[in-house]
């Protein structure tokens, strides 16, 4: 069940089942670099305006799940009208995205192309992407696809993550609850 804030931005409601901190895992296979696993974290927030901020970081995996190294983070923030969205994000490694795209009709699924970008020297090269999001039983899958000057559009990252529940939020009725929430647990 997708929950609704009070004081989410009446715009925003249809992304509503972005909300919130997920993780997880996923595959990468960067331009001119070795396929690997990586590990995701992305947050999303509001604070009633009309827009939903947005941060990823993600990490390389060694074979048993561990940390190994930072990937790639990114920022922005995202806006919707009448099921058109737009998302303005920049990365790390120098490149700052216009993405436009639609939420599907009666589903929570948001397709997005770049529109327009701008990098830094040092970036490397990249010429658009596509990204497929969708809520699927209960968990936020994606999938992105990368194209570079001399390469066509071709699959990137992608990744399933699950929502990270604090337990103060399903345990609000609960008395005396400790601000780490786990001596409730003990």
């Amino acid at each position: 069940m997708i929950e609704i804030p009070s004081d989410l931005h009446p715009d925003l409601v249809p992304l509503a089942f972005l909300l919130g901190n997920w993780q997880g895992a996923g595959v990468a296979d960067p331009p001119g670099e070795e396929q690997c696993n990586f590990g995701q974290e992305v947050v999303f927030t509001h604070d009633g305006r009309d827009f939903l901020e947005f941060s990823s970081h993600t990490w390389r995996l060694d074979s048993e799940g561990r940390k190994v190294s930072p990937l790639e983070s990114e920022h922005g923030y995202w806006r919707v009208k009448d099921r058109k969205i737009d998302l303005v994000t920049v990365r790390d490694k120098g490149i700052v995205e216009v993405w436009y795209g639609e939420l599907a009709d009666g589903r929570p699924q948001i397709e997005l192309a770049t529109d327009a970008l701008a990098r830094t020297g040092a970036s490397p090269e990249y010429a658009g992407g596509k990204r497929l999001y969708g809520y699927v039983k209960g968990d936020l899958m994606w999938v992105g696809e990368i194209s570079t000057p001399d390469k066509p559009l071709r699959p990137y990252m992608s990744a399933q993550l699950k929502k990270v529940v604090d337990p103060r939020e399903w345990a609000k009725d609960v008395k005396d609850l400790p601000d780490d929430g786990i001596a409730f647990f003990k």
